[in-house]
């Protein structure tokens, strides 16, 4: 009697054909079309919503005829404190004083110019009333400095040109708005991108499980092919997803101005973003796919993964929390380099910039040097559990099936 054919097919060819059947299914699922247009308007909206509300000065100010030269000085004394104040000029007091009434200024300079009298509808808010306490210290000590034969001009810019030599041990780093502003969208698309994907994964191996049909794709192909084919096709269609959203986010934000930082930094971030995604993909997936392959039902995929979740989740909420109020953070620094962390945290790192080097490669290193290990654990643990029915296989029973 002959034997019966090997009709298994070769390695790569059995991942090449799961993975392709993944990203065929999910590229015509609609829920994947509409979540992608969705995010990417989203992003596209907020991008007009910054350009629209930045476009503005702090602070509109009036100014008199007669109080004329204190326009550039009140300018001055708002950037000296962090404040653009546009000042205009009004015909006259009565004029200006309409103006105030009916919220088109919010302020109206009058007098003399030899001291700072403002007319307001109701109150003042903080930051234009010490831009102008700033002015009326300055007036005053110009008034001081003409009592006394002084010239103001000259004091003044020897006032303005002194400064202390700071001399740091290390050298600081600048993060601008911009950057902390594309930090926190870098780890929200990983974040999203994690969990939505990531659990796809999960879902998935479920869904083949409790359908049987693993059962006759394990007639021709080994488990780890089905594993690393499933994880390939969906990890395709996720980057496909993560570059269209973040590629055109950027260049909504560069073509509207919203961005001002140089292309090359841009498009770095988007090749950060996409090397982050594919490494934290491809562990917690492996994870995730091996602990799907644990259960026979939908309704207790939530249970099993919940674990490894709770790190995407918690190396998330560290990153917005922390990150915005404290940059240099040192915990977030060990934090971002862990692995277990490092996929929501680096991206957010570096989108803002001032990583070391050696930071950013370092995390590299050891999340690669993970993959293969979690290749062979989670291989393991699907190969045992997932032709295992009805109840839930415990994981002491997978990690030691023969």
């Amino acid at each position: 009697m002959n034997a019966s054919p090997d009709v298994r097919m070769g390695n790569w060819e059995a991942v090449g054909l799961v993975a392709g059947r993944e990203v065929g299914t999910r590229l015509k699922s609609k829920a994947f079309l509409v979540t992608t247009a969705a995010t990417l308007l989203l992003l596209i909206g907020f991008t007009l919503f910054m350009k629209t509300v930045s476009g503005g000065s702090d602070a509109t100010v009036g100014v008199t005829p007669a109080a004329a030269a204190l326009q550039a000085p009140l300018k001055g004394a708002g950037s000296a404190i962090g404040q653009d104040i546009d000042t205009r000029a009004v015909a006259d007091e009565a004029a200006g004083r309409a103006q105030v009434d009916d919220g088109t200024l919010d302020a109206l300079l009058v007098g003399d110019g030899s001291s700072i009298v403002v007319v307001v509808k109701k109150d003042i808010d903080d930051p234009l009333r010490n831009a102008l306490n700033v002015l009326a210290g300055q007036l005053a000590l110009n008034q001081q400095i003409v009592g006394l034969g002084g010239d103001p001009v000259a004091v003044g810019q020897a006032v303005s040109g002194a400064k202390a030599e700071v001399r740091p041990l290390e050298p600081p780093f600048d993060y601008n708005g911009q950057q902390l502003v594309i930090g926190m969208i870098a780890g929200v698309l990983i974040y999203m991108s994690l969990l939505i994907n990531g659990q796809s994964v999960a879902q998935g191996v479920v869904e083949e499980k409790s359908s049987r049909v693993v059962e006759l794709l394990l007639a021709t192909i080994r488990p780890w092919q089905l594993m690393a084919g499933k994880v390939l096709g969906i990890g395709v269609v996720g980057l496909a997803q993560m570059v269209v959203i973040g590629g055109g986010g950027v260049v909504a934000g560069l073509a509207t101005g919203v961005l001002t930082i140089s292309v090359s930094a841009a498009v770095g971030t988007v090749v950060w973003l996409v090397v982050w995604f594919l490494l934290g993909f491809f562990a917690y997936s492996l994870v995730f796919a091996a602990l799907g392959a644990l259960v026979s039902r939908q309704e207790d995929v939530g249970g099993v993964i919940t674990p490894p979740l709770m790190f995407v989740i918690l190396g998330y909420v560290v990153g917005i929390s922390v990150l915005p109020n404290d940059p240099g953070n040192h915990l977030v620094e060990v934090l971002s380099i862990v692995p277990l962390f490092a996929p929501t945290l680096m991206p957010m790192r570096l989108a803002m910039g001032g990583v070391p080097a050696w930071e950013a490669g370092l995390a590299v290193v050891l999340m690669v040097a993970l993959i293969p290990a979690l290749v062979w654990l989670s291989g393991r643990i699907y190969r045992n559990a997932v032709m295992r029915s009805g109840g839930r296989v415990k994981l002491s029973d997978a990690l030691r099936a023969a």
